[in-house]
């Protein structure tokens, strides 16, 4: 696109705020902020007391009265070396979650164990089958999975197919090192896209699809190479950031939620971040958060921890994303022994102090977060076949293709009020750049921006 601001139609249009008109455009998308407790069952069991404003509180009831509206839980297939994140406990966890008023996320692991960005270990179950028995198997454990929670008043209102699937899912220790094989790894997405799908389908809960990456520097390339792959179908992008294990910063973060949310129909949120509020510890196992997960201007303090929540979900609402889970809020500090050692390896990154206490973080939940607005761009239709826009709200994607309705090409987006924004369209993506930009600001409504 060019620019060309020395001429008078590049500048800030005459018709200017008068020219953006107030109009109903759509619905805003549903915003999400919650927690993923799903180590909650396991505390209380311990012992773990939660507090708040010096009364004992049950933690789904207390972080919905806290502003949250949904709670993420995991599941793993068979994981005999546990009783929690099984079926049975998350029936558990989705009863306490609905009795709180909570929507629910359930985060399908395919493992028996964790899975993760570094790893996604088949389940034993599955790990000798070929490629096309593991995806009907999967299909078959995540359908039978739904309908039974459906059966008893249980189905989650959002599911993810898999859990920080950065690499090849179903699979080993030895294959995470190795490129994915897109063709194997779509099959088994599919089977499970495909399974949420067909449960929602007999149901009156019909639950969105989310697939989660970890870290933004892996997102834009995996689903690239997924949407090539043939995986499509889904209604959420889910982004875990930790500044720990992240080569981008904040910034850069919003950024990336921002190219996404144009390059998919999906909604785009945060889907796992953490944050400490001190660098000490309540017990000898190691905190996983230490000092090398600090950033400039947030100290490890608890106002600091309140701070980085309230500017991470500000920049990911600023940048067309819808949302925030904090993860693990209630993984305190107990007698009960882990893998790693008595305790809790994030005491230090809960949302509670190490007596328990809610913390100032909780706050961030109902933070006055400014929204962005609809904004449609609009230009009269002539009969061309196809129009395409660009423009630096686009954060670099490219010219995005338009929509005709009514006799005119539309883009439909969210902005922040006040934003300047910069466009320009032509009937051919090549030509896009070569065209005459315009300028205009976004209003405190609903906007609509006539270009030529």
């Amino acid at each position: 696109m060019t620019p060309q601001r020395s001429n008078a139609r590049a500048s800030l249009i005459a018709l200017s705020l008068a020219a953006l008109l107030a109009s109903p455009v759509h619905a805003a998308p549903q915003t999400y902020l919650g927690v993923d407790i799903s180590y909650a069952n396991e505390m209380e069991d311990c012992g773990a007391v939660y507090r708040a404003g010096g009364k004992t509180v049950e933690p789904y009831a207390f972080f919905k009265s806290a502003g949250a509206n949904v709670a993420r839980i995991r599941i793993w297939n068979d994981p005999d070396w546990t009783p929690y994140s099984n079926l049975k406990d998350v029936k558990r966890s989705i009863a306490k979650a609905r009795k709180a008023g909570l929507q629910v996320l359930l985060d399908f692991h395919y493992s028996d164990d964790w899975a993760d960005g570094d790893k996604q270990i088949a389940p034993r179950a599955w790990a000798r089958l070929s490629t096309p028995d593991q995806a009907k198997a999967l299909y078959a454990f995540t359908r039978n999975t739904l309908a039974e929670l459906d059966r008893e008043g249980l189905m989650p209102d959002l599911v993810q197919v898999g859990n920080e699937t950065n690499g090849e899912i179903v699979s080993s220790l030895a294959k995470a090192k190795e490129p994915i094989n897109w063709d194997r790894n779509a099959l088994l997405f599919n089977a499970g896209i495909k399974a949420v799908r067909d449960a929602g389908a007999a149901s009156a809960i019909k639950p969105r699809i989310m697939l989660h990456i970890a870290q933004p520097e892996n997102v834009e390339p995996w689903f690239a190479a997924a949407e090539k792959a043939g995986v499509t179908d889904f209604d959420l992008i889910g982004i875990s950031y930790y500044s720990k294990w992240s080569k981008r910063s904040m910034a850069q973060l919003g950024q990336t939620i921002n190219r996404l949310r144009h390059l998919y129909s999906a909604d785009v949120l945060v889907v796992e971040t953490a944050y400490p509020f001190t660098n000490d510890g309540a017990d000898s196992s190691p905190n996983l958060l230490g000092a090398d997960s600090l950033i400039a201007g947030y100290p490890a303090t608890p106002a600091g921890q309140k701070k980085y929540l309230t500017d991470l979900t500000q920049l990911v609402y600023a940048n067309g994303g819808v949302g925030v889970v904090y993860w693990e809020p209630a993984w305190l500090s107990t007698k009960c022994k882990t893998r790693w050692g008595q305790g809790s390896n994030w005491e230090n990154a809960a949302l509670f102090d190490f007596k328990g206490q809610a913390l100032e973080g909780v706050d961030w939940l109902k933070a006055p977060y400014v929204m962005p607005m609809d904004v449609t761009f609009r230009v009269v239709a002539h009969g061309e076949a196809a129009r395409f826009i660009d423009g630096d709200f686009l954060g670099g994607v490219g010219p995005r293709p338009m929509t005709l309705e009514n006799g005119a090409w539309t883009y439909r987006t969210r902005l922040m009020p006040g934003a300047s924004v910069t466009a320009a369209t032509a009937t051919d993506p090549a030509t896009v750049g070569d065209a005459q930009a315009e300028a205009a600001i976004v209003g405190k409504g609903a906007t609509v921006i006539p270009l030529k």
